[in-house]
């Protein structure tokens, strides 16, 4: 995905269909002079709905679409005609997209499955015809209901990346490259800071035809959970991801810290990420030799699985899928 094409945030204003109103009409026959009342009903009108499609991976589509209406319900008519609805609205997003009120922050629901269908906003009932209100004491009514109003509302709708694997690591430490290498993925990579501007999502074949998604997510620095860098807006990628996946340079000065600093900006951030299942990847291992890899062990932070890998020689990428997959499942 181009830098250009990822869009993970929209806000757009909706309008629900209104009702169509009800029909007061009296039937006329050429031998029925005071024919009794047969007004139909108004038809609903269209409601605003949110599917699911597996093919999007961004929300690129609804960038420049800000205005979003539903039609109207029709009215009723003479002989009990009931009016058409409106047409409903569908607007197709990515698994993993949330809506969410842009004045509460409230999320309004959740797209996860695909073909998932979920009315955001329902249109208007349409009014009764005055034949609903037809009584033994009132055989005439001149009267029906108008239909009730569409809604008017604004929605933001913001993407958060479905993946198996999420990939956690200050800028640099080697995540686009481990990504170009087990999936076909072509994340930008090079050796500075912030290269990956946007997640990228690869497919990791593994053994038997089996697979699993992994998503390179833009690197942390410490602050994120308070917005530095590029903050909250890639941090929520991380929520939907099964495991974590840490990233750490074999040359970085103290992995123990960097480690408990990555820690530390998930907790802030969102304290339930810290129950997911990790494990640690000490990477660019090929800039170092078996003696200090050995002489690294008692540096590396505990209670977690860690396996030292290098992408560019292929040291024991097969060992950390082997790892991933029995987390995954």
């Amino acid at each position: 995905m181009a830098t250009s094409n990822f869009v993970d945030y929209v806000k757009i204003f909706c309008r629900s269909g209104s009702g169509g109103a009800g029909s007061s009409h009296f039937r006329k026959e050429k031998f029925a002079e005071f024919g009794g009342p047969d007004g139909g009903n108004g038809g609903r009108g269209g409601h605003i709905i949110l599917k699911a499609n597996s093919n999007l991976w961004t929300l690129l589509h609804l960038r420049f679409k800000r205005h979003i209406f539903a039609e109207n319900g029709q009215g009723g008519s003479g002989a009990l005609k009931t009016g058409s609805d409106g047409k409903d609205q569908i607007i197709e997003v990515p698994l993993g997209t949330v809506a969410k009120d842009p004045e509460t922050g409230n999320i309004l629901c959740e797209i996860t499955e695909n073909d998932q269908e979920v009315v955001l906003f329902e249109g208007g009932k349409g009014g009764l015809g005055n034949t609903e209100f037809k009584t033994s004491t009132n055989r005439a009514p001149r009267y029906s209901q108008p239909g009730i109003e569409g809604i008017e509302a604004s929605v933001i709708l913001e993407l958060k990346i479905l993946a198996d694997v999420g990939l956690v690591g200050f800028p640099n430490a080697g995540k686009s490259t481990l990504l170009s290498v087990v999936s076909a993925a072509k994340p930008e990579i090079a050796d500075y800071p912030f290269t990956t501007l946007v997640p990228n999502l690869g497919i990791v074949s593994y053994r038997d035809d089996k697979s699993f998604v992994m998503a390179d997510i833009p690197g942390i620095i410490e602050g994120a959970a308070e917005g530095r860098g590029l903050g909250h807006r890639f941090l929520r990628h991380i929520e939907r991801n099964s495991i974590l996946l840490f990233m750490i340079p074999a040359d970085t000065k103290n992995i123990k810290k960097e480690f408990e600093i990555l820690l530390n900006e998930l907790q802030k951030y969102n304290p339930e990420l810290l129950d997911k299942n990790r494990i640690l990847a000490i990477t660019k291992s090929d800039l170092i030799d078996n003696e200090l890899e050995q002489l690294l062990q008692p540096e590396l932070p505990s209670g977690i699985e860690t396996v030292f890998i290098s992408s560019v020689t292929n040291k024991n990428i097969d060992k950390l899928k082997d790892l991933i997959w029995k987390n995954i499942i």
